[in-house]
């Protein structure tokens, strides 16, 4: 079988592998269709692996499939059924896989496609509880980016934030995969969504997503915009995942009580805060990562019903591989790169 992998830094390459065997007690073979791509692929590829890894390595961490073989023991999942993948291999026995709260499996082996083995492989073999069954009406996309680009805007934003309607949101960085989800998602339960992009041809994808105000911020200090869009009263939300180079800015744009929810940091892992400006204001810093498989199944719920949409930049296949991943270093993207495997 075919499959897409990281042999060293900036380097991938499409081989063949063996299938994998029959599957064991509790699991299910799965032929993969897409793989979304996302910026921990680009931290993978980078070499940014801030754990043990061994290469070569399959990469790919969000990916859909049609479930191919039913091991003993599955009587959940049926061949030809299409799912959704949750990328972290968790225990699946610990306390808080137990309660539903997977993404703080206490015994996580990993991620798929960074620590270990991930999706751009024509088959698989997964524990049958880590697939989420896809419903009527979405398909081998929308499933595709339901476990890190809708699920970990559901949990940061509803989980976590606990956003609410009537509320203003800031959305950084929204013509990114996770930014578009963010717009649609907080527009959809009648927020005022406030979202910042790097060029002017993305403002009008933007607001066509629901974005009511939209700031390029390479032409204007977005802080000073949020400022004066709401009186100078700030914001309640902002949803945080471009790390160094926003953090401040972010700080300032909250109002006076409000929650900042943070999933990433590509321009950099450390900053400083302002330790009075935290308490006096008595905002909320929120750390969030991953998200719950419940999160997954209510994105593709909403995706069947019409809600929301995955917003796709293009589709790509291995040969071009190298090319996505370096538009997606540059930013040059709005929405999803998918990577088609059948």
């Amino acid at each position: 079988m075919r499959a897409l992998q990281l042999i060293e830094d900036r380097r991938l390459e499409a081989v063949d592998l063996a299938p994998p065997p029959p599957p064991a007690l509790g699991e299910v073979t799965v032929r993969i269709k897409a793989v979304a791509l996302n910026h921990i692929d680009v931290w993978g590829w980078r070499g940014m692996a801030f754990a043990k890894r061994k290469l070569p390595l399959v990469i790919g961490a969000e990916a859909s499939g049609e479930v191919e073989t039913v091991g003993q023991g599955v009587s959940d999942l049926l061949p030809g059924q299409l799912v959704s993948i949750y990328g972290a291999r968790t225990c699946g026995l610990c306390r808080a896989c137990r309660e539903g709260r997977d993404n703080l499996c206490e015994h996580v082996a990993g991620v798929h496609g960074f620590h270990l083995d991930g999706f751009a492989q024509e088959l698989i073999n997964l524990p049958a509880r880590l697939l989420v069954p896809a419903p009527p009406g979405v398909d081998a996309i929308g499933a595709a980016v339901a476990p890190v680009t809708f699920g970990t805007v559901e949990h940061m934003l509803f989980d976590n934030a606990h956003l609410e309607p009537g509320e203003t949101v800031l959305v950084h960085a929204g013509g990114s995969g996770i930014g578009t989800a963010a717009i649609q998602l907080a527009k959809r339960m009648g927020c005022t969504v406030i979202t910042t992009v790097g060029s002017n041809d993305k403002i009008a994808k933007a607001q066509a997503l629901g974005a009511d105000h939209v700031i390029n911020y390479r032409e204007d200090r977005f802080e000073g915009v949020v400022r004066k869009l709401t009186r100078k009263k700030g914001v309640d939300v902002v949803f945080e995942h471009v790390g160094a180079d926003t953090w401040a800015g972010s700080m300032l744009s909250l109002k006076r009580g409000g929650r900042l929810v943070t999933c990433g940091s590509t321009s950099g892992v450390s900053t400083s805060i302002n330790l009075m400006q935290l308490f006096q204001q008595q905002l909320k810093l929120l750390g969030s990562f991953g998200c719950r498989m419940e999160n997954m199944a209510n994105a593709m719920q909403k995706m069947a019903t019409g809600l929301v949409r995955p917003v796709i930049d293009t589709e790509v296949d291995f040969d071009s591989i190298d090319a996505a991943l370096k538009r997606m270093e540059g930013r040059d993207v709005f929405g999803k790169i998918i990577l088609r495997v059948a």
